[in-house]
C-alpha cells in the first residue's frame, strides 16, 4: 500500500463519519481514528507477521447507561430500563444476529455474556464487523431484528450487569 492510497483512505474515512477503521493487508495493519469533528485523523502504522486466522475487522462497543426518564404513568417501562446498560451500534450497516444463516444466534434474551463475547455482526461496506460486549451481564432485551439496518449509536441490546 503506497502513500497515495493511504491518503485517499484517510479522506474517505473522514468524509464517511465513521469514528474508527481498522485495515489489515498482508503484514501491514492500519488503524484510522477520527475526532468527533472529523478534522484531524490519527493514523497508526504497525508492521507484523501475517496472521494465521482470517482477517477480522472488529470495532469495540462503548457501553452507555440508559438516560433517566421522567416518571409518568406511560413511561413505566422506560423507567424500569434505566437500571440496564445499553449496547449500541458503533457504525452504520446491516446487523446480523447469527454468524451465518445456518448457525444459531450469538445471543438471546436470558443469555449470560462476558466482556469480549461477540453479541452480533454488523456488515458495513462488504466487511463483517464482530460487535463485542464491553460488559458482563445478562441479555434482558433484544432491540433490533436480524438482518436489519442499523444507525451509528443505535441501541441494540439491554444488559443487566448484576
Amino acid at each position: 500500500m503506497d502513500l497515495k492510497e493511504i491518503q485517499n483512505l484517510i479522506k474517505f474515512v473522514s468524509n464517511s463519519g465513521v469514528a474508527e477503521v481498522k485495515l489489515e493487508t498482508g503484514d501491514v495493519k492500519i488503524t484510522i481514528r477520527t475526532t468527533l469533528e472529523g478534522n484531524s485523523p490519527d493514523i497508526t502504522y504497525v508492521q507484523q507477521a501475517p496472521m494465521q486466522q482470517a482477517i477480522q475487522q472488529a470495532a469495540p462497543v462503548a457501553p452507555v447507561a440508559a438516560a433517566p426518564v421522567a416518571a409518568t404513568p406511560a413511561d413505566t417501562t422506560a423507567e424500569d430500563n434505566s437500571k440496564y446498560i445499553t449496547i449500541k451500534s458503533p457504525m452504520i450497516g446491516t446487523l446480523y444476529r447469527k454468524p451465518s444463516p445456518d448457525k444459531p444466534m450469538f445471543v438471546e434474551v436470558g443469555t449470560t455474556i462476558n466482556k469480549g463475547d461477540v453479541v452480533c455482526v454488523v456488515e458495513a461496506m462488504k466487511l463483517f464487523n464482530e460487535i463485542e460486549s464491553e460488559i458482563s451481564g445478562k441479555i434482558v432485551k433484544v432491540l433490533v431484528d436480524d438482518s436489519s439496518p442499523v444507525e451509528f449509536d443505535q441501541p441494540l441490546f439491554l444488559v443487566d450487569p448484576s
